[in-house]
């Protein structure tokens, strides 16, 4: 019987320095994309996909992730007297239930696959989601939703998300070796953790959605180093090729560099103009600066 995909990882340990001096003491997954933070668009993708646990890796100074998923009886109680129903709803909806969630440190900076290797514990021996906040997918359905339903129909497996990108820019990504193509499935023939163009075997890159197998922690257990200096996921699930299904998927969606801050700016602007009450108040902004000299 195929396992249901209940829990999701959200690697948060990073220092984010590309947007120093605005993280010097918040965290990157706290920026803002319109009105909620990075980690909250995550975590509701997640819960949307059916995740019923979120665990958060989470470093030094990310407190404040823990207590942004945190009730706030003075908050809610000053919005509930001034008769703010409709914002305390969209706060209080953004808080998973108790007892879902789970906090464990990376204590040193040992890269993605390192951070996801420290969730062992809790994930125990069953699939799992990882997501990266950092990677914003503005789509009809949730981009994790789209890969357990394509996981279902497969009957299990190891799964990516992928898009295709500009041959130049292989090396800034995980690239997939690819075989045989069904619909919006690709089979992962091999991983390349960010080739030069040159050698790179192909332009579907891997990006921050994943679900995996319980057998990918022994093999980052022992992973060695790897690209910068730092255990990468790509290359332990390079190890687990040739066993369970491997598939990447092109998801339907948009997807943001939220980690880029040109990407950060341009999530902003395409969520803001994709909301109802704000859509067309922006449109008018984007064009008057269009028309001035």
């Amino acid at each position: 019987m195929l396992k249901k995909v209940r829990k999701a990882v959200f690697p948060v340990g990073g220092l984010g320095t590309r947007f120093l001096p605005a993280t010097k003491a918040m965290p990157k997954e706290m920026l803002p994309v319109v009105d909620k933070p990075l980690i909250q668009y995550a975590v509701e993708e997640a819960r949307d996909a059916g995740i019923e646990e979120f665990i958060f890796v989470t470093g030094r100074g990310k407190t404040i992730i823990e207590d942004h998923f945190d009730r706030s009886y003075e908050l809610e109680s000053v919005l509930s007297e001034r008769g703010k129903h409709d914002v305390l709803k969209e706060v209080v909806r953004g808080i998973p239930n108790a007892g879902t969630i789970a906090y464990i440190r990376q204590q040193e900076p040992l890269g993605l696959g390192h951070a996801v290797w420290c969730a062992k514990r809790l994930v125990g021996d069953e699939p799992f989601a990882v997501i990266l906040a950092d990677d914003l997918i503005l789509s009809k359905t949730p981009c994790l939703a789209q890969m357990t339903q394509a996981r279902e129909k497969i009957g299990g497996g190891n799964m990516l998300a992928v898009m295709e990108v500009p041959h130049e820019h292989t090396s800034r990504y995980g690239i997939l070796s690819p075989g045989a193509e069904n619909d919006a499935l690709v089979e992962v023939l091999g991983l390349v953790e960010k080739p030069d163009p040159k050698e790179a075997p192909s332009d579907l890159a891997v990006i921050g959605r994943y679900i995996l197998e319980p057998n990918i922690f022994p093999i980052l257990e022992n992973q060695a180093r790897g690209a910068g200096n730092e255990i990468q996921l790509t290359d332990a699930l390079s190890s687990l090729l040739g066993g369970d299904p491997f598939h990447g998927m092109k998801f339907d969606g948009t997807r943001f560099d939220c980690g880029d801050k040109i990407g950060f700016m341009e999530a902003n602007i395409a969520f803001a103009l994709n909301r109802e009450d704000m859509g067309h108040d922006v449109q008018n902004i984007i064009d008057n600066f269009a028309t001035k000299p």
